[in-house]
């Protein structure tokens, strides 16, 4: 038997050398005698079976997730009121030699005498010193690229008051899901305090199909309701339109919200229906979401500091980059299998502590 250059395609040649037809995992299988058949089918039940124990290996990893986020929490509580400026740290916890501690300091010289300089010209006008860190997820927001898409010029002076991002994960015994939690400061665009979005996720073999499990995924998602104030909803804006009368040929003008494109989007996801099939276009929506979450999960949060200097950026394109010399061939062949399938919107996580990426 010899291989036929193409993807996923091989060929069974006959004593004469011709190529008969492509064999596939059926037709492999139906060309067994009965008794092999017999014992491959005992091997079918047996991966069943590991399916259903990695099931329960991923359930293990979920609350052990739940556990340590418990001690992450008091750091990130500290990060957010350094954030905010309602705690100064000390000297000590400003302690931080870097490898571009000697730029920097030749930087912050030049700095000060520029200002001496600027000083000089002009009268000194006393200014009081930044609160906290101004505008630090607003900066997150507009570094990443997958923020920056969402992003619109008039959420910005919401995200303003954007306090923290947390992930809360689900409670023993409780279907499998993550909650981000978006804290705001009082502000005059709406009433909550808290935004969230709810991920449900499932880690079990589907019945119909167990040899695909990989692993937890992302099957739908929840968000919230904004209490706006008047006028100031972002995600819809208001047109006007002029109606002609078909009797009298009299015009008036009309006024009508339409939606608007805006971040907030976010906290009003596409609904997934067990029912009814989704448009392609939908389920693009969806897919995207589901990736955004896990972002926010994965990355955004537990790294928010690299994000706002930058420093985790460039760790993604170093390692994005890594993974196209590397996998460029195997990528491709990923992209052409795309091609012949449909979108489906889930995302299957990726925190595998065996060190397997799983997306």
């Amino acid at each position: 038997m010899d291989a036929i250059k193409g993807k996923g395609e091989q060929g069974m040649q006959n004593p004469g050398g011709q190529v008969d037809r492509p064999v596939g995992p059926h037709f492999l299988e139906s060309m067994l005698p009965k008794v092999v058949k017999r014992r491959v089918h005992a091997l079918k039940r047996l991966q069943v079976q590991c399916a259903n124990i990695e099931a329960k290996f991923y359930e293990e990893v979920h609350e052990l997730e739940r556990k340590y986020a418990a001690l992450y929490q008091p750091l990130f509580d500290k990060r957010r009121d350094f954030v905010t400026g309602t705690v100064e740290p000390t000297e000590e916890e400003c302690e931080w030699h870097s490898e571009r501690e000697e730029e920097e300091e030749l930087a912050e010289e030049v700095k000060e005498k520029a200002a001496i300089e600027d000083a000089k010209k002009e009268e000194a006008v006393p200014r009081e010193d930044p609160k906290g860190i101004p505008e630090f997820w607003l900066t997150i927001f507009r570094s990443v690229d997958m923020l920056s898409d969402m992003l619109q010029e008039h959420d910005e002076p919401i995200l303003k008051h954007l306090k923290d991002i947390q992930v809360k994960f689900s409670e023993p015994g409780q279907p499998m899901s993550f909650t981000l939690e978006f804290h705001f400061e009082s502000n005059g665009y709406f009433n909550n305090a808290v935004l969230t979005k709810v991920y449900k996720m499932k880690s079990e073999p589907d019945a119909s199909e167990p040899f695909s499990f990989e692993g937890p995924e992302i099957i739908d998602c929840e968000g919230c309701l904004i209490d706006w104030h008047k006028g100031k909803d972002v995600t819809v804006k208001t047109i006007k339109k002029k109606q002609k009368h078909k009797g009298r040929g009299t015009v008036r003008t009309v006024t009508k919200q339409v939606p608007n494109d805006s971040f907030f989007n976010f906290f009003n996801p596409v609904k997934a229906s067990p029912d009814e099939e989704m448009d392609e276009d939908s389920e693009f929506t969806l897919a995207q979401d589901f990736e955004i979450g896990h972002f926010f999960r994965e990355r955004i949060v537990p790294r928010a500091v690299l994000y706002f200097t930058g420093e985790a950026l460039e760790d993604d394109e170093s390692f994005d980059e890594e993974e196209l010399e590397e996998g460029d061939e195997e990528e491709q062949d990923d992209e052409d299998d795309d091609d012949d399938g449909e979108l489906e919107p889930k995302l299957l996580y990726s925190g595998d502590p065996r060190g397997q990426s799983l997306w």
